[in-house]
């Protein structure tokens, strides 16, 4: 991209409405988690393990970036996950705004939705169950859309986008309900079928999260889905915290143990604790609350798969 399409794309005359937005989008995700008794972390952005993102039929990512730091080898964070199961050891319930890196395949460039650098608000409840996160989400949800609405009227109104406050409780389906009515690749029909949030539950994928110990090949899981065609909001599950039942999600998913030996060596003291938590895309927000065509279009400086980094 050319010097003056930078200069062009940045002084876009929609971002001072954009920016506003994201600015009461943040300040209203932090009030609640604090009011809701939540401590907030700062980010780990560099590790000796990170999340490995698969198997997960839903992921595309092509490497795992790393630096060597003297004689350390260490991976880039592409979530939090991890450190989350330890941090609720030091208190139990943590939110960070959290930097991630995922280098994603250039094809999801296409998607609208996909970023290889992007920020999700992590949180995670010691003890915690399902319907506890369902609760919170939906409160934090409505909550955040309703400051927005109330601060932003003029922005939103310059932008042409009309926010509806959903209803609680959001829908619930399982991902084979799914399957069954819209295909394997049901989220965006899914999603563009809705009016309001919903979400989808019992997904096979990485080894943290907690198979359903009364129905084996089930798991206690989910993804939030943004109405309209904006596709997933938010991941998140139950958590495998018994060092045997994670070693054996390891192996089965064929993954290098040696990849996690710090992590397991904590686990295998049995002082892990049953958690549950999720990661809500704080850019697929704002996509969602302006009603923009494409993920990228709410970053200033944008990170889109397959699109040359211009500064």
């Amino acid at each position: 991209m050319k010097t003056k399409q930078i200069i062009s794309y940045i002084q876009r005359k929609d971002w001072e409405d954009i920016l506003r937005i994201q600015t009461t989008l943040l300040k209203s995700m932090q009030q609640f988690m604090i009011r809701k008794g939540f401590v907030e972390l700062m980010p780990v952005i560099t590790s000796k393990f990170t999340d490995p993102l698969g198997p997960d039929p839903g992921s595309s990512v092509i490497k795992t970036p790393s630096i060597e730091y003297y004689d350390q080898k260490l991976v880039l964070t592409q979530s939090m996950i991890l450190h989350k199961q330890l941090a609720i050891l030091a208190y139990p319930k943590i939110f960070i705004f959290s930097p991630n890196v995922r280098l994603e395949r250039r094809e999801r460039r296409k998607t609208g939705k996909h970023l290889f650098e992007f920020t999700q608000m992590d949180f995670e409840i010691a003890y915690a169950k399902m319907k506890n996160v369902f609760k919170l989400v939906e409160d934090l949800v409505v909550y955040t859309i309703k400051q927005v609405k109330k601060e932003r009227k003029e922005e939103l109104r310059r932008l042409g986008r009309k926010l509806k406050v959903p209803s609680k409780p959001f829908k619930k389906y399982t991902t084979h309900e799914l399957e069954e009515k819209y295909g394997k690749e049901w989220e965006i029909k899914a999603s563009k079928d809705h009016k309001e949030p919903f979400w989808a539950i019992c997904h096979k994928r990485e080894f943290y999260d907690k198979e359903d110990p009364e129905r084996p090949g089930h798991y206690l899981n989910y993804d939030l889905i943004w109405p309209e065609g904006f596709g997933e909001a938010l991941s998140g599950g139950e958590r495998e915290y018994q060092y045997q039942r994670i070693v054996q999600r390891i192996k089965r998913d064929g993954l290098p143990i040696e990849r996690y030996k710090e992590y397991l060596e904590i686990a295998k003291l049995g002082i892990l604790k049953p958690s549950a938590g999720a990661g809500i895309g704080v850019e697929r927000f704002l996509r969602f609350l302006t009603g923009k065509k494409h993920v990228g279009d709410i970053q200033l400086f944008r990170r889109v798969p397959g699109e040359e980094v211009i500064l």
